[in-house]
C-alpha cells in the first residue's frame, strides 16, 4: 500500500463560510479617522467598500456565509491539496513530519483568488463596473485581473515598478485578462507625479501604489477599490485556507504542533492559521505560529506598533499595527509581496498577545531553502513562500537534532513560475541580501503620525 502523500477532500468539503477571528480576540484597537482622531464610523468605509464587505471588515461575528456563486468558481480548484513532504523528510534526515497547503493549484498560481472572487463579486452587485488596486509582485493583480474578467468587469492595477521590471510576465498575464496594469509610481495620479518630481528613479512600494489606486478609486465614484491584504475581511476569505486542511489532518489522523507562514501584508498566514488559532483560543489543542518576513522589510521583528496610514499619501483611515513607516521605501528584494510598511491589524494582535511568533529571514537563505524543497518536492515556490520553507526546514532539523518528532504545517502560497528571473540571479550568484540602513528606517519610523486624540488614550 502507497503511503498517503496527497490529501485531498471532495467539492462538496469546500467551506461554506469565512472564519473572523474578531470573534475570538478581546476587543481590537477602533481603526481611526484622520483628520478627527475618533474611531472610524462604519459608513464611512462606504466610500471605497461595498456594504457587505464593510459590513465583515467591523463585524465581530464568527462566520461570514460565503455565497454561492463565489463557492462555486472556488470550486475551479478548490479544496487545495495538502501534501506531505515525505521526499523533503527523508532529505533532511528529520524526525518531524511536514505538510504543506498548496495554493499554486488556482488559475493565477497563488492564494490571491480567495479574495479577489468575492470582492468583484460584492462590487458587482453593488454596480461596480470597474474595479482598482495595487499589487506587489503580481500575485494580487493577477488574481484580481482574473476576477474581474470572470464577472465581465474591467480592472486597473497600479503595479510597484520594481516588480514590474522584475516580473513582467505578471503584467503580461493581467493584460491577458483584459485588465490595464500601470508601474507605479506613475504619472496617471497626483501622488504618482509627487514622486516622480522627488526621484524620477523611484523603485516604488506598495504604499505607493496605494495612494495610486485609492487615489483614481477617490475620484471615480463608479470605480469599486480592492484590497489584497491586511484588512480583515481579507483574511476571513483566506480562511478556506486553514479550514481545508484542518479537515485534511483530521483525515490524515493528525494535527500540527507548527504552523508557518510568510508574511508580508498577513493574508496567506492568517488564512492558514486563523482556524486553528480561533480553535486553540475556545479551548483546542494548543499549536505554535511561526510568522516569517524579509530581513530587509522586517516590519514585525523591527517595527513600531502605532496607529499608521496604509498608504505613502495619508489617504486611508488609521490602523493600529506593526509598521516602518508608511513613507518606508524597502529594498528591491524579490519577494514583492512582502514588501509592504505594515501589516493586518489581526496579525499584529496574535504578535503581540504572544500567539504567534515572527522571525526575519534572509533572501539567500530563502533561495536555498527553495531549491532544496523544489529539489525534493518537485514544485518551485514563489520567493514570498520561500520564507516559510526556509523557517520550515530550520524547525525540522531542530527536531532531527534533538530526536524529537513534531508535526509541522506550512502554507506554499504560490509557485514560481513568473519568478525564474530571480532563480537565475540565484544560480548566477548575483542575488543579494540587502541590508536594511538603520539610518533610513529611523527616519520612516520617525514618520508616524500622533493621531488626534491619542493623548486621551485612544492609542
Amino acid at each position: 500500500m502507497i503511503d498517503p502523500v496527497k490529501i485531498t477532500l471532495t467539492e462538496a468539503e469546500i467551506p461554506r463560510t469565512w472564519y473572523n477571528l474578531a470573534a475570538d480576540l478581546p476587543p481590537m484597537a477602533p481603526v481611526l479617522n484622520p483628520q478627527t482622531g475618533l474611531p472610524l464610523e462604519p459608513d464611512e468605509l462606504l466610500a471605497t467598500m461595498p456594504a457587505p464587505i464593510a459590513a465583515q471588515e467591523t463585524s465581530t461575528e464568527r462566520y461570514f456565509e460565503i455565497p454561492e456563486p463565489v463557492r462555486q468558481i472556488y470550486a475551479q480548484w478548490r479544496p487545495a491539496p495538502l501534501y506531505r513532504a515525505r521526499r523533503l523528510e527523508k532529505a533532511l534526515g528529520t524526525t518531524a513530519k511536514i505538510y504543506y497547503k498548496y495554493e499554486g493549484v488556482a488559475p493565477t498560481g497563488s492564494h490571491k483568488p480567495n479574495t479577489a472572487i468575492p470582492q468583484a463579486f460584492f462590487h458587482r452587485e453593488a454596480g461596480k463596473k470597474l474595479l482598482v488596486t495595487e499589487t506587489g509582485a503580481g500575485q494580487w493583480g493577477s488574481a484580481l485581473a482574473f476576477a474581474a474578467a470572470l464577472f465581465d468587469m474591467s480592472a486597473k492595477v497600479f503595479m510597484v515598478r520594481v516588480s514590474a521590471e522584475q516580473k513582467p510576465y505578471r503584467k503580461i498575464l493581467m493584460e491577458t485578462f483584459g485588465t490595464v496594469c500601470v508601474p507605479s509610481p506613475s504619472t496617471e495620479t497626483e501622488a504618482g507625479r509627487a514622486v516622480l518630481a522627488q526621484d524620477p528613479d523611484c523603485p516604488g512600494s506598495l504604499g505607493i501604489a496605494t495612494s495610486e489606486a485609492l487615489e483614481y478609486a477617490m475620484k471615480n465614484p463608479n470605480v469599486g477599490y480592492t484590497m489584497g491584504s491586511a484588512l480583515n475581511h481579507v483574511l476571513a476569505h483566506q480562511t478556506v485556507i486553514g479550514q481545508e486542511a484542518m479537515l485534511q489532518l483530521e483525515k490524515a489522523g493528525d494535527y500540527p504542533d507548527i504552523i508557518i507562514g510568510c508574511a508580508g501584508g498577513g493574508s496567506n498566514l492568517a488564512g492558514l492559521s486563523f482556524p486553528f488559532l480561533g480553535s486553540r483560543l475556545r479551548g483546542g489543542p494548543r499549536v505554535e505560529i511561526i510568522a516569517v518576513e524579509p530581513a530587509a522589510c522586517p516590519t514585525l521583528t523591527r517595527g513600531r506598533i502605532a496607529y499608521d496610514f496604509g498608504d505613502t499619501s495619508g489617504l486611508t483611515p488609521l490602523f493600529r499595527m506593526h509598521t516602518l513607516g508608511h513613507t518606508f521605501m524597502p529594498p528591491p528584494v524579490h519577494a514583492g509581496g512582502l514588501r509592504a510598511h505594515g501589516i493586518a491589524p489581526l496579525i499584529s494582535r496574535a504578535v503581540e498577545d504572544g500567539l504567534m511568533k515572527p522571525i526575519a529571514m534572509a533572501q539567500t537563505k530563502c533561495f536555498d531553502a527553495a531549491v532544496t524543497f523544489a529539489r525534493a518536492e518537485g514544485i518551485l515556490p514563489a520567493p514570498e513562500s520561500s520564507h516559510a520553507i526556509a523557517a520550515t526546514i530550520d524547525e525540522a532539523i531542530r527536531c532531527r537534532e534533538e530526536g524529537t518528532s513534531q508535526t509541522i504545517l506550512f502554507g506554499l502560497s504560490g509557485h514560481g513560475h513568473f519568478d525564474l528571473s530571480a532563480y537565475q540571479q540565484y544560480f548566477a550568484g548575483a542575488l543579494t541580501d540587502d541590508a536594511l540602513d538603520e539610518e533610513m528606517l529611523q527616519r520612516s519610523l520617525a514618520d508616524i503620525p500622533t493621531p488626534v486624540g491619542a493623548t486621551q488614550g485612544i492609542e
